[in-house]
């Protein structure tokens, strides 16, 4: 059954302390969909700490590599599982260094120290491969994409790829909150680091990604598949997809 919209996400092993780390920390585990108990953090009232991650809570613990998006018309769930499948199996696992609380914006999310270059090289592959599979965006994501203010960089990005933080504007990170008020950004990151610093410092392992669905509008996400990187692929199927760029450039010229 096809879903409304698919993702390709790295996430931690189902079994690794990370995965539950960040599961506990949103407050649900995106494999089972099931609420877990969130911790209780110094100067975090329970009510706001469950309000904040509300939005990351909808997509489950992740870094994107290949944005949500609809199938395109002459594409199938199976062959984007077999595409999924396929591209896991080429490629090479490696490992982060550790993870620091960052602020992107108004939210607080989890980014790699110092920066991989073989983590933006996967996403950049991820966004190439699996682009014959993207439908174009609609008109209204056009416009709620364009209302934070993109540079010209980022246009061009939303235009050809349909999402406007990829390639050279893409910063791998693992969110953890939604927008956050000015006073207590500080104060939650600091929390954070605290009470989480020495666990967060541990290299992360990146040696599978998932395949992510979300059922219906406005529906959580969840994680349906995991793939091995470097496991032989499980079935055959459509593989790397050459980028399909002009639906997508003709929609953000759309006024």
């Amino acid at each position: 059954m096809t879903a409304y919209r698919y993702a390709i996400f790295f996430a931690p092993r189902r079994d690794s302390a990370f995965w539950q780390w960040g599961s506990a920390w949103l407050g649900r585990d995106a494999f089972t969909g099931e609420t877990v108990a969130q911790p209780l953090m110094s100067g975090i009232e329970p009510d706001r700490l469950f309000q904040v991650t509300s939005e990351p809570r909808k997509y489950g613990f992740h870094g994107t590599l290949k944005p949500p998006f609809r199938l395109a018309p002459d594409t199938t769930r199976g062959m984007l599982r077999a595409a999924v499948a396929a591209f896991a199996a080429r490629q090479l696992p490696f490992r982060l260094g550790g993870m620091k609380v960052v602020r992107i914006g108004r939210f607080l999310a989890l980014a790699p120290v110092p920066r991989s270059r073989a983590m933006d090289a996967l996403a950049a592959d991820a966004m190439r491969a699996f682009e014959s599979f993207r439908g174009p965006p609609t008109e209204p994501e056009f416009t709620r994409r364009r209302r934070a203010g993109l540079t010209p960089r980022q246009e061009a990005m939303l235009c050809e790829w349909g999402y406007p933080y990829v390639m050279d504007e893409f910063r791998f990170h693992l969110s953890l909150t939604g927008p956050l008020r000015p006073d207590e950004a500080a104060s939650m990151e600091a929390a954070i680091g605290d009470r989480f610093g020495e666990t967060l410092r541990r290299p992360v392992a990146v040696d599978c990604l998932w395949l992510f669905e979300q059922n219906r509008l406005g529906a959580q996400f969840r994680a349906v598949e995991q793939h091995v990187l470097g496991a032989p692929k499980s079935a055959p199927g459509r593989q790397d997809g050459s980028p399909a760029c002009a639906g997508a450039a003709t929609a953000g010229r759309a006024r």
